[in-house]
């Protein structure tokens, strides 16, 4: 059986940490985790956006899975909005985990049918993912 394939949304300006333990994890040879490191001084509405849009695109269709970081500001951002909306058009298989439990949850997450970590560690990443 392949291995998931895994796109990371996660808020650029704040929660890069955990997108580097996933990648930490990566190591693992149980997952492989892609993710698009987009300047978060790029404004949503740049003229640069259609040509980042394209890329983020192509490796959220070739993932099996969205994996969104659900942090502090997560439901302020309108690239990890976007990229939601993008991998439901895609029909990829959602899996999410907020780094606290007070987080607001992103509301294109709502009823999209997540598979929800309830920790953020491996352990419980690994169970979200093989649940979704």
């Amino acid at each position: 059986m392949a291995k998931p394939k895994i796109f990371i949304s996660y808020d650029y300006d704040n929660d890069k940490h955990y997108k580097n333990m996933l990648l930490a994890w990566d190591k693992n040879d149980e997952f492989d985790f892609a993710f698009s490191d987009h300047s978060a001084d790029v404004s949503i509405q740049s003229m640069n956006t259609e040509a980042i849009k394209r890329v983020i695109s192509a490796k959220i269709n070739s993932a099996t899975h969205f994996l969104c970081i659900v942090g502090a500001k997560t439901s302020k951002s309108g690239w990890v909005a976007w990229e939601i909306d993008k991998a439901k058009e895609l029909k990829k298989k959602f899996v999410a985990v907020k780094t606290a439990p007070d987080n607001t949850t992103p509301s294109g997450l709502l009823n999209a049918g997540a598979s929800w970590a309830m920790s953020f560690t491996f352990d419980a990443i690994k169970k979200a993912i093989s649940g979704a």
